[in-house]
């Protein structure tokens, strides 16, 4: 049965043809097909938010040296920094807390947690980190040797700089089709097949002794530094094809999984009649394990996780997890945070959630194309990325527009976007030169379950404003730049 994606989070149907109307993100009480779109929550709890003057935030931008990591919370009217540890637990995960337990050794919500795993995921080892950076820490401290070449469709901020902190080189093998921000293609975030199998071609071997070093293969889904793009189930199966052959471990960075699995469903042949839990699961099973930030698909504020298929990998993994993270049976973490988590897991593959969430993503994107902002098209499942480039086309790469452009929306409007651009790329290890990606990026990241469509109505208005006075922007130059990671602690002044 033919299925599409309207790009708002719905499904349509051919006429004729019937679709399960949870697939389309609802109920079908009258048998049409059709259901209101509406959040699938009540909300029992709120936080009170802070407005702020226009003068009060000029004043507190620049204490904060233009950096908006360095902005108190309370100083932020609507929060898109990040969707990472900023959803809203459900009451099913906050009676998890209760229930929790604190053992330090053979933790009841451990076993809890590894269930949790090996039921939607298909892993049956399972090592609890306090989040996904800790998880990249430990996998790579067991995997990756200076000189060594770790490709992905995309690194991350934190995904390459654990790498390069190894001394290997973090190589990106994106295809051309995702530095187009207007290419309106359903799987942008694939990794480039022939680039792969022509990077393991060229490995070390008995054959080739120059050739370099590959001890792992990341596909990272979705893809968060080009958009937040999905990566297709035929990329996956084809992927991990070439690493059997060359006999090259294959890993998910998975923390948005359940997001990818539900583009698969909506815009892959043969998977409209599926469940994403059984996408999910077919997903896994391409690779030998995933790094996993709970902070997002795991619907926590804190804790993250290593699956993994291997016990020999496990026993290696499970040396460094000890030393950097505290016991294997808790990793960082309490318990309660633990037992929230394996709630979070099987919660998050629920077809009325993912049909809300992508489509609350995909309706502030469409909301923003129609005010005339560029955006980086298709909208992902996340976050709506700015295409700064464009926004901002006269202002030189040096000056950083993404970080200048980020500023004025925060100035504009108290909305906290973050730069994913120069400033996030940092600067190459061997050469010490900035790296200028190919796409210079604002993202503006929608916490789970926290905001409502007039919240993002105010974000597409701050947009709106800002873009009719991009001429007076100005760029902006480093006072600080730390050696690594410096978009998270540096200072800048305005210049031009």
């Amino acid at each position: 049965m033919a299925v599409r994606d309207d790009g708002d989070g719905t499904v349509a149907v051919p006429a004729g043809q019937r679709i399960d109307a949870r697939s389309a993100g609802g109920g079908d009480e009258d048998g049409d097909g059709w259901w209101p779109e509406a959040e699938p929550f009540k909300i029992k709890v709120i936080e009170p938010i802070r407005r702020t003057t226009r003068a009060e935030r000029e004043r507190l931008i620049v204490r904060a040296g233009y950096n908006l990591f360095a902005l108190d919370s309370d100083a932020v009217y609507i929060d898109l920094l990040t969707d990472s540890g900023t959803a809203a637990m459900s009451d099913s995960q906050w009676a998890g807390l209760m229930v929790g337990d604190e053992a330090y050794a053979g933790s009841r919500s451990f076993h809890r947690l590894r269930e949790a795993v090996a039921s939607v995921m298909g892993f049956p080892f399972v090592i609890p980190t306090h989040q996904g950076r800790a998880a990249e820490n430990v996998l790579f401290s067991t995997l990756v040797q200076p000189g060594d070449v770790v490709p992905n469709n995309m690194h991350f901020d934190t995904t390459q700089a654990h790498v390069e902190h190894r001394g290997a080189e973090a190589r990106n093998l994106a295809g051309p089709w995702a530095y187009d921000p207007v290419a309106d293609l359903p799987f942008k975030g694939d990794i480039d097949l022939e680039l792969l199998e022509r990077t393991l071609a060229g490995r070390k071997s008995r054959r080739n002794p120059g050739g370099v070093s590959v001890p792992l293969v990341l596909i990272t889904v979705t893809c968060n530094s080009g958009g937040g793009q999905p990566v297709s189930m035929a990329n996956l199966r084809a992927a991990s094809d070439i690493c059997r052959r060359y006999k090259v471990p294959l890993f998910l960075d998975a923390a948005r999984f359940a997001e990818n699995a539900w583009f698969i469903k909506l815009r892959e042949p043969g998977y409209a009649e599926k469940s994403v839990r059984d996408i999910v699961r077919e997903m896994f099973s391409y690779a030998d394990g995933c790094t996993m930030s709970g902070k997002k698909d795991c619907l926590v504020n804190i804790g993250g996780f290593i699956g993994l298929r291997s016990r020999r990998l496990y026993e290696r993994a499970s040396v460094w997890a000890v030393l950097f993270e505290g016991f294997l049976t808790y990793g960082g973490l309490a318990g309660r945070d633990m037992e929230a988590m394996a709630r979070g897991l099987e919660e998050v593959v629920d077809e009325d959630y993912l049909a809300y969430r992508v489509g609350q993503v995909a309706y502030l994107g469409r909301r923003l194309k129609e005010a005339g902002v560029p955006i980086i098209e298709p909208v992902g499942g996340h976050a709506v990325y700015l295409d700064a480039r464009r926004f901002l086309p006269d202002m030189p790469r040096e000056l950083f527009p993404a970080q200048a452009l980020a500023v004025e929306l925060y100035i504009e409007g108290g909305v906290r976007g973050v730069e994913v651009g120069a400033v996030l790329a940092g600067r190459d290890p061997k050469t010490g030169k900035n790296r200028f990606p190919e796409l210079e990026m604002v993202r503006l990241a929608v916490p789970r379950r926290v905001y409502t469509r007039q919240h993002l109505d105010v974000v597409v208005e701050t947009c709106r404003r800002v873009l009719a006075r991009r001429d007076k922007i100005k760029g902006l130059a480093f006072t600080k730049e730390p050696p690594v990671l410096r978009h998270f602690t540096a200072r800048f002044e305005r210049v031009g």
